[in-house]
């Protein structure tokens, strides 16, 4: 059985919040609501409110043990707003929002791997002539003709 929660327009920034988040993806719940509570960042304590919140639904659904399947950070609507500058001018800038979604899991035999996604990335050598020994050739015993 799964549980989720999502809280909408939180006044942080997108990238402040999965700096927290990251540090506490791979951990327990239990072990990141501890971590999150004395965690130095303003950022820390809205995905702590998401985190209770979620929490307190699983154990309402009757869930003992439990792992995360995801801690997405999005991002939500940017409030445009603008300072004052020099001769009159404006100096536009935007206050962002995010969006928090938890979800967590007690099935923790088919426990997803939570990791932050990274492209992988793999390396296949061609097998044959080296694409830099062609070019070489070509240089070397071609001839070049110029239009008068």
């Amino acid at each position: 059985m799964q549980v989720q929660t999502i809280q909408r327009y939180i006044h942080t920034s997108p990238r402040k919040l999965r700096l927290v988040a990251d540090m506490v993806r791979l951990m327990e719940p239990e072990k990141a609501l501890e971590t999150l509570k004395f965690t130095n960042k303003y950022a820390a304590k809205p995905l702590r409110d998401a985190l209770v919140s979620v929490l307190s639904s699983a154990k309402q659904k009757g869930m003992e043990k439990v792992e995360f399947v995801s801690v997405e950070i999005n991002e939500g609507p940017k409030m445009r707003r603008f300072r004052a500058g020099a001769r009159g001018r404006v100096k536009p800038f935007k206050r962002r929002m995010s969006h928090i979604k938890i979800v967590l899991t007690d099935d923790l035999s088919n426990k997803i791997q939570v990791t932050r996604n990274k492209k992988i990335q793999t390396s296949e050598k061609k097998i044959g002539v080296d694409d830099s020994a062609e070019k070489s050739k070509s240089k070397e015993g071609g001839e070049t003709k110029v239009a008068k």
